[in-house]
């Protein structure tokens, strides 16, 4: 790895503070506060897998956004890129995130450098010319070592009340949606949920927003971590209101869902990102 393209990005931002917990900030308009953020979780720091003039690809960490939702967020991978790219930004150069992972998930984003980089990549994104693959760590043991979910998803709300905007369902009327899975290890680890789970690698045929994660649970199996699609959706909520506490650990057993964006490809070449140290751990390696 090329250590000058290890980006660490601290910054300082109006946060209110959590020290119960020391892993919540909340934005407020009437904090004015200059604390630290918490910079385990939100410090964008990513490694720069493979990098042309034209496009490079990253290891986003757990935890980190992919880009601003609200004035005065904390520091973001975009933020990072910006301040890794500084001299190709000076240039004339211009960056654009082609794929986004949610906040919780880590692993590979493709970021074009130039406007006619974004566009080309982009237009390949639409045809479907990118071969991506992700790591999923779930409870249970599927019956089979390949199976596939192709199953209509949507937005819950759309159908029925739900107090979580987000929150995607199997629903006959949603947007067709297809995920292939592979069970690349079965193992059994005593904890406060279950003794057994699987490691499977995921292969996306569509890209619904949280289709992974919606096809897993649907199969029975759903993700380490998930706080929306794991036992209760109420962890989600519940999550929102106190932050991270043991009550959640004991029912999640993992702070983030363990999902990872770990394989892409594109004409001919194929590159592949390490599992993250908490799904390691998970797994005993």
């Amino acid at each position: 790895m090329d250590e000058s393209r290890l980006c660490t990005y601290p910054r300082f931002c109006d946060l209110k503070w959590h020290p119960d917990n020391g892993k919540t900030a909340r934005l407020t308009s009437r904090s004015r506060l200059r604390l630290p953020i918490d910079l385990r979780l939100h410090t964008p720091q990513f490694t720069v897998l493979h990098e042309t003039d034209d496009f490079m690809l990253v290891d986003k960490p757990a935890h980190l956004l992919v880009h601003p939702s609200v004035p005065g967020n904390p520091p973001t991978l975009l933020d990072g890129l910006e301040a890794l790219c500084i001299y190709e930004l000076a240039n004339g150069g211009k960056l654009s995130l082609i794929n986004r992972l949610d906040r919780e998930t880590s692993g590979i984003v493709l970021v074009a450098k130039t406007k006619e980089a974004a566009r080309e990549l982009s237009i390949a994104m639409e045809k479907r010319e990118f071969r991506k693959s992700y790591h999923a760590l779930v409870w249970g043991w599927p019956k089979e070592d390949q199976f596939t979910v192709e199953e209509p998803i949507r937005r819950k709300g759309e159908v029925e009340d739900s107090p979580i905007w987000v929150k995607q369902i199997v629903d006959p009327d949603g947007k067709p949606s297809l995920t292939r899975f592979e069970v690349e290890r079965r193992f059994e680890k005593r904890t406060s949920n279950g003794n057994r789970f699987a490691m499977l690698r995921c292969y996306p045929a569509t890209g619904r927003m949280h289709q992974i994660r919606v096809h897993a649970a649907h199969s029975g199996h759903s993700i380490v971590g998930d706080k929306i699609y794991g036992p209760d959706d109420a962890c989600y909520l519940q999550f929102i209101e106190t932050g991270w506490t043991s009550s959640l650990e004991r029912q999640l057993l993992m702070n983030r869902q363990a999902l990872h964006a770990s394989g892409f490809g594109w004409k001919g070449e194929d590159w592949e990102c390490s599992l993250p140290l908490d799904m390691s751990n998970f797994l005993g390696e």
